[in-house]
């Protein structure tokens, strides 16, 4: 278990040189090529069969979206960043205006999570079918072909933004040496109640303890979450 966590900002060259971080590092460049091997056959094969059962439920959710604002897209996608600090394109089902981006700007100063993060309990900028997928958790599903692409695993750490990753230290860094997932430790332990620090420290504990259990026992988890979960917004 890694610890103490250092201070974000003031302690990275320390942390840098302890022989924590460096086991850490070393330890994490073990291919595991087993496990590795068995999680992408899962997540290719989930991946697929998700996208065909879901299909229907695709096509609802566009109608919806295109009826509430016929001028905006489906699909709303964002750059990413992925194992390794490689950026890739994610996709999800477009829950707010159009010009959201441009808005976010005005509404920086209100973030209601501490950290290199943002969310907004009642964010102006979701729309009403946007609310209801969001809550649902629906609007993620797309990600779904970011798995079978391999941009994402069906579980890890929960994918930063750009601007995000500007604020890391060296020590949030480290959620950035595996795939990232559409769900994890962190979405099944409380999601946005949870402050960022807490968010990594969860993170680097599922980066320590992978395996085939933990990931299907994520998985099972967000099942049973999905419909009516209380913690996303």
């Amino acid at each position: 278990m890694i610890s103490p966590t250092p201070q974000r900002n003031e302690s990275d060259i320390a942390f840098e040189s302890t022989p924590a971080y460096s086991s850490y590092v070393l330890e994490n460049e073990n291919p595991r090529v087993i496990y590795r091997a068995f999680k992408r056959t899962t997540d290719i094969v989930l991946a697929l069969v998700g996208l065909v059962v879901l299909s229907p439920l695709f096509l609802v959710v566009a109608i919806l979206i295109k009826l509430e604002d016929p001028r905006g897209s489906v699909f709303f996608g964002q750059t990413r960043v992925g194992k390794d600090e490689k950026p890739f394109r994610m996709y999800k089902f477009r829950s707010m205006v159009s010009n959201a981006e441009e808005l976010l700007e005005e509404l920086l100063e209100q973030n209601e999570i501490s950290g290199a993060m943002f969310k907004m309990k009642k964010d102006p900028r979701i729309t009403r079918v946007g609310a209801f997928i969001r809550k649902t958790s629906i609007d993620e599903l797309p990600q779904l072909w970011n798995v079978v692409r391999g941009d994402m695993s069906l579980v890890g750490p929960r994918p930063a933004l750009p601007r995000e990753v500007a604020e890391y230290s060296s020590y949030d860094k480290l959620r950035l040496r595996v795939i990232p997932g559409c769900t994890g430790l962190w979405q099944v332990s409380g999601r946005n109640d949870l402050s960022f620090n807490e968010m990594v420290e969860l993170d680097l504990r599922y980066i320590e303890q992978r395996g085939v259990m933990m990931d299907w026992k994520i998985i099972f988890m967000t099942i049973r979450m999905f419909a009516g979960s209380k913690n996303a917004y």
